[in-house]
């Protein structure tokens, strides 16, 4: 016992040191900011309660399911505790991982706490989507908000109603504590007092090194990109280069993971000339960085360059999420000016009607978007990468934040290493003039859906866009929703065809054939619905990239000898994956 005596006071004194860092100029800026959000939420949830309060009756009725859930549960308790056999009063989703210690089912007084705590959190979920008299914006927030408190306040998160930290903390005498608050600091002090939770070991992976290793040339720079050539593994190639827009949000190597996991490999060998833009981590002096420069700099910039590179006029274009976006924004834009070099657009999770957005809508509207100017602006004109990667984190806060504050500062773990959590950490910064317009036109305004949308000079209508277009979506996409992404079908003319995988916004597009995981679906109808779609569609196991390749074969042009970097009229500048991709926001 005096070990755990001297091993508490310990990890309490890493935790004051650990607060009173939070305390600095950086920690209280973050707590402003925090202050901010309290407010937003006061005034949302009290709209909420405000609802209730004007319907007594209703009120009422609510307080009884929740003590009819209770009164259920002290009933089956009791008989537990007699000892008969009984089935829990509310169980975890299966795909919950945070009651997965047997204690948690095995030991009556833990199985209260959990199964308190579900009926507790799932009252309160079904209380704001009962809410009568609020706007669907609202609601939305009022059901985002409940969910993180409910995610935050689980018992499983708490030294003294864990079962499995409790066990270890009592077999390695506090141990576990001291630790976990080390890594608590550390922790601080990586964000200069801000929290910045370690998720993977980033020591662990170096591009170039043992991530982002299929071979390849940077052929072209400007001061938004590099591009990226990739060198051929095949004699002979399809006669249409294959052009890539990753997002900007995060960097372009969720592309070119490991080996195995590897899209811009697979592609390689499948006998495309593969060419990807690697977007800059912009600085203070890209702050005026347009969605439009975004276009002119990145798409326009790239297609010349690519054309140069090959002697190829035309294209095969890929988008990804944001890239995507500014994909269909350039097409609309290309086809008033009548060019027509790219021959057909792929898709991956991308949205370009936003009226029912993903997870991301409960942060858009006119306040919450003129804080983050703000912000911007107090940041000498970019939103810091940290910003947005907390803000992804939210989305999926049990997965991404509480799951490693249990790991890592109360059981004392290490983070264990994974590629996609370190790429995952690996934030950008974005450029305040683009990411305001992109939030404001996109997501607020929905203007590119609407035709409302302009881009140099052009006002954009997705309608003259006729070339084949591939839609790929996933299932539990928290980000851009299949019904979301379904939306576009019905927005661009000529032949599309959509398609939904398994899994969600990431391991939903990054799914190799070799992993054999998941399953998609496909429908050559295009009913009024997704839901409808769905409903009719064939379901395939394993990965949808085959189904896009047999699609993408279509115009991908005749065999020619293979292409390698630097063979034409574009030097080679250095090898991939270049030099832009190295730049880390915190430098």
């Amino acid at each position: 016992m005096g070990a755990l005596a001297v091993n508490l006071i310990k990890a309490a004194t890493l935790g004051q040191k650990a607060a009173r860092l939070m305390a600095t100029s950086e920690g209280r800026s973050a707590a402003e900011s925090t202050m901010l959000d309290v407010r937003r939420i006061g005034k949302t949830m009290l709209d909420v309660a405000s609802s209730y309060v004007r319907d007594p009756a209703r009120l009422v009725e609510s307080q009884i399911q929740l003590w009819n859930g209770y009164i259920g549960l002290f009933q089956t308790a009791t008989k537990r505790f007699l000892g008969e056999e009984t089935k829990p009063v509310v169980e975890p989703a299966r795909s919950d991982k945070r009651f997965k210690d047997p204690e948690w089912q095995n030991n009556l007084v833990f199985d209260l706490l959990k199964q308190s705590y579900l009926i507790a959190s799932q009252w309160l979920a079904q209380q704001v989507q009962a809410t009568q008299g609020i706007d669907a914006h609202t609601r939305k927030k009022a059901d985002f908000y409940v969910r993180q408190f409910a995610n935050a306040f689980s018992p499983s998160n708490f030294l003294l109603t864990n079962p499995e930290v409790l066990r270890t903390t009592l077999a390695t005498n506090g141990e576990n504590l001291v630790q976990g608050m080390q890594h608590l600091l550390e922790d601080v002090e990586r964000g200069n007092g801000k929290l910045q939770i370690q998720q993977t070991d980033m020591k662990a992976f170096r591009l170039g090194e043992n991530i982002a290793l299929t071979p390849g040339k940077v052929v072209y720079q400007n001061d938004l990109i590099q591009l990226l050539q990739y060198e051929p593994t095949t004699d002979k190639v399809h006669k249409r280069p294959l052009l890539i827009f990753p997002p900007w949000i995060n960097k372009y190597y969720i592309l070119d993971l490991t080996p195995e996991k590897s899209f811009v490999k697979w592609a390689v060998a499948q006998g495309f000339t593969v060419f990807v833009v690697s977007w800059v981590n912009p600085d203070a002096q890209l702050a005026m960085k347009s969605f439009e420069s975004y276009m002119f700099d990145g798409v326009y910039d790239a297609l010349d360059a690519v054309e140069k590179a090959t002697g190829e006029k035309e294209v095969n274009a890929i988008g990804y999420c944001i890239g995507g976006t500014l994909l269909a924004s350039s097409l609309a834009h290309m086809a008033s000016k009548g060019d027509k070099r790219i021959k057909s657009a792929t898709f991956f999770a991308t949205q370009v009607d936003f009226t029912e957005a993903g997870d991301l809508q409960v942060f858009i509207d006119e306040e919450q978007i003129s804080e983050v100017e703000q912000q911007m602006e107090a940041h000498g004109g970019v939103l810091e990468g940290s910003a947005m990667a907390s803000t992804f984190n939210m989305l999926r806060s049990n997965e991404l934040i509480w799951s490693y504050v249990v790991n890592n500062y109360l059981l004392g773990r290490e983070p264990v290493p994974f590629d996609l959590l370190y790429w995952n950490a690996d934030a950008t910064r974005m450029p305040a003039k683009m990411h305001i317009f992109y939030l404001r036109e996109c997501y607020l305004r929905n203007n590119l859906a609407e035709g409302r949308m302009e881009l140099g000079g052009v006002n954009l209508d997705l309608s003259k866009v006729t070339i084949p277009v591939y839609l790929q979506s996933s299932r539990e996409d928290h980000i851009a929703p299949y019904n979301s992404v379904y939306k576009a079908t019905r927005l661009f003319s000529g032949p599309v065809k959509f398609i939904i995988a398994g899994s969600g916004h990431i391991a939903g597009v990054i799914n190799p054939p070799t992993a054999q995981k998941y399953q998609y679906w496909t429908n050559d109808e295009r009913p009024a619905t997704p839901d409808a779609w769905l409903a009719g569609a064939t379901e395939t196991a394993g990965s949808w990239w085959p189904d896009w390749h047999k699609w993408i074969k279509e115009t991908a042009g005749d065999h020619v000898p293979a292409r390698v970097p630097g063979d034409r009229g574009l030097p080679v500048l250095e090898n991939a994956p270049g030099s832009y991709v190295m730049v880390k926001s915190d430098e």
